[in-house]
């Protein structure tokens, strides 16, 4: 994993979580402290059998870099508002989430973002949690 060059301290992730009315999970928090997003390395995962295959482009930080959470929020509130999380992206643009709500707490998946959202059709399951979601990154060549 490249992390961010920017350090993110349990002080600022706090602020951002109460400026943005969230709780992450400990596992995100966790990694968020460690590497605050940056270039996975593998970044492979499987979306679903129809889908195929997906790819981590980058995980978001808090701070000053370009692919922040912040700017995140405000460009994704359609899947914030149905209990979703961008973390991460792809290089089309699809979105990797963390589900913030009851039902989908902790979950993390795939948002496809030329798909209709009202019913969402375009979210598929990928892990449970954030550690699993890392555990199933792999090289273009395992598959």
């Amino acid at each position: 994993m490249q992390a961010n060059s920017e350090v993110l301290t349990e002080s600022r992730l706090q602020d951002f979580e109460r400026m943005n009315g969230v709780q992450l999970p400990q596992q995100y928090r966790e990694f968020l402290l460690k590497y605050n997003g940056g270039y996975p390395k593998p970044y492979y995962f499987r979306i679903s059998q129809e889908q195929g295959i997906g790819m981590v482009n980058i995980f978001y930080g808090i701070g000053e870099m370009y692919d922040n959470l912040e700017k995140r929020i405000d460009i994704f509130d359609d899947i914030i508002d149905i209990g979703f999380f961008p973390i991460a992206d792809d290089s089309g643009g699809n979105q990797i989430c963390l589900g913030l709500t009851e039902k989908y707490s902790g979950n993390v998946y795939f948002w496809i973002h030329d798909e209709d959202p009202e019913d969402m059709s375009n979210m598929y399951f990928i892990a449970k949690d954030f550690k699993e979601f890392l555990e199933k990154l792999y090289d273009e060549t395992v598959e």
